[in-house]
């Protein structure tokens, strides 16, 4: 399998799962656990799981969370390449679980918020016929922003392909500015959501209105599955039959399954195949990460 790199998030979920709905200004019994997580960290575990060497790109605070973080990845198959912030905290965010397993989140991207251009050490790209892949969390926060522009810049000019999660609709206020910010990349991975927000529809079929930027879109669709999308084809598979204990992580670990298949030369359909058993083995679980 090609070298793959990842940027974006490394940080602890506080993940609580709620017996009912929110009492505001009340009390709510919950299951409180914590758990490793952040969007890049989560895509760099489930690749490791899924028989890739990953290497990570983040930023950390200098703190035991940050620590905590770097071994725990360590452990899982993951490279750590982290920058050390002196001020800023490691990301944390509280993620409340309903009784579906649907999962509504409160971060603070702490460190990772000033992830910057120097924080990729350009020797990570040395080898030849690479991926990197770029969690979108980075690109929506104008912060981080710059370092997400320059680290798609790098592998480009390295000759590696690229990947982008778009990873949240919400804060995709200019669908014309994020598709010229990730303009050239490979592999565009939005979620039904994040595909309303760029085109206006959730049809998986509307990727095809995003291929003048990129050259395909693959787009989950939770139960009913995921599909691709190019010039050529639009190849769909169905979701697998999966209990949601917890569906924190579940887009994360569908790019992993995805991209180790496809880089390891399988078909398209195959690839989102793999992306789908590794997204259904993330929703039966609690957290964002492959149990270890």
């Amino acid at each position: 399998m090609r070298p793959v790199v990842v940027v974006g998030d490394a940080g602890l979920d506080v993940v609580a799962r709620h017996s009912g709905p929110i009492a505001h200004g009340g009390d709510v019994r919950a299951k409180v656990t914590i758990e490793p997580g952040g969007a890049g960290a989560n895509t760099a575990v489930w690749l490791a799981a899924c028989g890739a060497s990953p290497v990570l790109v983040a930023r950390v605070g200098a703190d035991s969370a940050g620590r905590q973080v770097h071994s725990e990845l360590t452990s899982a198959g993951v490279q750590c390449a982290f920058a050390v912030d002196p001020e800023l905290a490691t990301c944390c965010v509280v993620v409340l679980v309903d009784e579906d397993g649907q999962r509504s989140m409160l971060p603070d991207r702490g460190a990772n918020a000033r992830f910057s251009p120097a924080d990729l050490d350009p020797g990570l790209l040395a080898a030849s016929h690479g991926h990197l892949h770029l969690s979108g969390y980075v690109l929506l926060d104008a912060t981080s922003r710059p370092a997400g522009l320059a680290a798609l810049e790098a592998a480009r000019n390295a000759g590696w392909t690229t990947s982008v999660d778009p990873q949240a609709a919400v804060l995709i206020h200019s669908a014309e500015a994020f598709m010229e910010d990730v303009r050239g990349v490979d592999i565009l991975m939005p979620n039904a959501d994040e595909l309303q927000a760029l085109t206006g529809s959730a049809d998986p079929a509307a990727g095809k209105d995003l291929l003048t930027y990129v050259g395909a879109v693959v787009v989950t669709t939770g139960p009913d599955g995921a599909s691709w999308v190019d010039a050529d084809e639009l190849i769909s598979v169905p979701a697998e039959v999966t209990e949601c204990v917890d569906s924190t992580g579940a887009g994360d670990a569908f790019d992993a399954g995805f991209l180790a298949a496809w880089l390891a030369g399988a078909s398209k359909r195959d690839a989102l195949l793999g992306g789908v058993r590794a997204g259904s083995r993330a929703v039966s679980v609690v957290g964002a990460q492959p149990p270890r």
